[in-house]
């Protein structure tokens, strides 16, 4: 009689049932992400000064990851790509025959491709401001 008392309490304990019927997720749970929420900051790359413009010595013409503009006359080309003036005057915008220094690593790595090839670009350049025209000659003096 024990022995069957104990097997129904055992039966009707609440904590052996749950027991019995928990089961762990077999999958964990994850959410969805849009990624909507970037932290990156823009490079704000591109033209800086535009044709017309008036700059000083060292000002930033263009800033670029590939070679999209080429320096021409009294500009000058940064390590990373960027344009500056290398004197004061005004920026003029040219669209010009290219003829790259192909031995350059930009050059190569941009337009390699079209060795051989005639291709347009954009040349950036600066035409200096009117010089005084207070020369002598050295015969006058």
């Amino acid at each position: 009689m024990n022995f069957i008392l104990s097997s129904i309490k055992q039966i009707l304990n609440p904590q052996k049932i749950f027991e019995s019927v928990y089961r762990n997720a077999s999958k964990k749970t994850g959410g969805s992400t849009k990624n909507t929420s970037t932290k990156t900051r823009a490079k704000h790359r591109g033209w800086k000064r535009q044709d017309g413009h008036k700059v000083t010595e060292g000002t930033i013409l263009v800033l670029q990851r590939t070679l999209r503009f080429h320096p021409g006359l009294n500009v000058g080309m940064g390590r990373n790509g960027t344009l500056f003036a290398m004197v004061p005057g005004k920026v003029v915008v040219t669209c010009e025959k290219a003829n790259p220094k192909w031995s350059h690593t930009w050059v190569d790595r941009c337009h390699g491709h079209r060795m051989g090839t005639e291709f347009y670009k954009k040349y950036f350049n600066v035409l200096p401001e009117k010089q005084h025209q207070d020369f002598k000659l050295i015969e006058q003096i």
